[in-house]
């Protein structure tokens, strides 16, 4: 049998469009399908206690015990953070809006000094939250528009009893549904060790 060469034609290419940039708003809203905790970072200025609300608290790593935070350059709280060395993250509670909405807007001044306590770091804590991280900061570092703050958990606590967490999702501050305190038997997942 003689010997064929076979011409094989490939497939025209196609042409795929370069995907459009990414727009602001469109970026908020796919994200904000992600629920995120609601903390207030607060520190010590000379002024006093100062703090903000922040969406973007996350753990790090467990040994060491290190947390983040993101927040946009500029913020006159993170100057403060950065200043001194220290913060504490509170974590609000599903009945703390209030306290919530306070921390984001300019109003931040009208917490009274009774609002706070303090502990090992020397950080403002504030009374009432479901949970107290205190830190110095590990590291900082550019992402973007904003600033990221690593810290290293020097001491932590939580408030007893079942209060559920302060939960924001797409735009809006929720709560947990009742059912969701259920224990429900499950296998763990440690999706950190994958």
């Amino acid at each position: 049998m003689p010997n064929q060469t076979i011409h094989q034609t490939a497939p025209p290419a196609t042409e795929t469009a370069a995907p459009a940039p990414v727009e602001p708003r469109d970026f908020r809203r796919v994200l904000g399908r992600v629920p995120t905790s609601v903390a207030v970072i607060s520190t010590r200025a000379a002024s006093g206690p100062v703090g903000m609300t922040v969406g973007s608290l996350t753990s790090v790593s467990l040994e060491p015990p290190l947390i983040a935070f993101f927040v946009k350059r500029g913020s006159q709280t993170l100057q403060a953070v950065e200043k001194a060395g220290v913060f504490c993250a509170n974590l609000l509670g599903q009945d703390q809006g209030e306290l919530c909405h306070l921390f984001a807007s300019s109003r931040r001044t009208e917490v009274s000094d009774d609002a706070w306590d303090s502990c090992c770091t020397g950080a403002p804590r504030l009374r009432g939250a479901l949970a107290w991280l205190e830190c110095t900061i590990h590291a900082a570092f550019e992402a973007g528009d904003h600033v990221g703050v690593m810290g290293w958990v020097e001491h932590l606590t939580d408030a007893p009893g079942p209060q559920n967490p302060l939960i924001f999702y797409r735009g809006s501050l929720c709560r947990l549904h009742a059912a969701s305190a259920r224990r429900v038997e499950t296998h763990p997942l440690q999706w950190w060790d994958l």
